[in-house]
C-alpha cells in the first residue's frame, strides 16, 4: 500500500502562484513514474504533467511554460510549481504513481486549486 498526501493547494487570483507538494509513503524509486492529473467541475481528469524515473517531463499543452514539475528523491515527494495561473486552471489537482506491478497504480486525496479573475 502507498499512501500520497497532498499539500499546497488554495485560493490564488489570475496572474499568481502557487506550488503544489505530493508526499509518498515509499521510495519513488518504486515508481516508474509520478505525475500530476486535475478535474475541473463536470470534465474528465485530464493529465497536467508527468515526471518519470529518469527524470523525464511531460506536460499538458495547456500548462506549458507556466508549470513545473520537479521533485526530491530524499523526500519521496513530487512538487507542481504553477505560474502564470489562469481561471481555466482551476480544478481539483490529484497526485498520481505508476508501477510497472500490480497494484499499478495510487492516487492522492485531492487539492483544490480555485484561479479568480
Amino acid at each position: 500500500q502507498v499512501q500520497l498526501v497532498e499539500s499546497g493547494g488554495g485560493l490564488v487570483q489570475a496572474g499568481g502562484s502557487l506550488s503544489l507538494s505530493c508526499a509518498a509513503s515509499r521510495s519513488i524509486f518504486s515508481f516508474n513514474r509520478m505525475g500530476w492529473y486535475r478535474q475541473a467541475p463536470g470534465k474528465q481528469r485530464e493529465l497536467v504533467a508527468t515526471i518519470d524515473i529518469g527524470g523525464g517531463k511531460n506536460y499538458a499543452d495547456s500548462v506549458k511554460g507556466r508549470f513545473t514539475i520537479s521533485r526530491d528523491n530524499t523526500k519521496n515527494t513530487v512538487y507542481l510549481q504553477m505560474n502564470s495561473l489562469k481561471p481555466e486552471d482551476t480544478a481539483v489537482y490529484y497526485c498520481n504513481v505508476n508501477r510497472l506491478v500490480a497494484p499499478f497504480e495510487y492516487w492522492g486525496q485531492g487539492t483544490q486549486v480555485t484561479v479568480s479573475s
